[in-house]
């Protein structure tokens, strides 16, 4: 599975957790990921281990996420009314810029877009591309 399945299932993972508040304990058994009709079917170990990994550490850092996100919504915007597939996409996307330094954020923000085009809203990849590169734009200035 690559990199991308890994973040699909992640992303599925952070919209359950997000709309039904399951457990990150059930969510890390990926159960969806074998059902033999799902988009992210594979028993591909490291892959599993990777959206293990982008779930984890999303949730558990799920509150300077979001602050980060609420930062750069544009004033026109409350962080309550982002679409729901929006949000998960932007949550794994700002967890890997914070805290995956080893993944250039420039792959994260197109990773994120091409999971939004297909998942999201006609739209939604332009409001994912701006939120994200503002991020990334600060994280870079902070390295300085």
């Amino acid at each position: 599975m690559s990199r991308r399945k890994s973040r699909i299932l992640a992303f599925q993972a952070l919209y359950s957790y997000d709309m039904g508040k399951e457990p990150l304990e059930q969510l890390l058994k990926l159960e969806w990921a074998n059902n033999s009709e799902g988009e992210g079917n594979s028993a591909d170990t490291d892959s599993n281990d990777f959206a293990r990994i982008l779930i984890a550490g999303t949730i558990n850092h799920i509150a300077e996420v979001d602050e980060k996100i609420k930062k750069h919504l544009s004033a026109k915007w409350e962080f309550d009314r982002v679409n729901k597939v929006s949000l998960a996409v932007l949550r794994i996307s700002v967890f890997q810029i914070l805290y995956q330094k080893e993944t250039p954020a420039t792959v994260v923000i197109d990773e994120a877009i091409a999971i939004v085009k297909k998942y999201g809203s006609d739209d939604a990849f332009k409001f994912i591309n701006a939120v994200l590169d503002n991020i990334r734009k600060e994280t870079e200035l902070e390295k300085v």
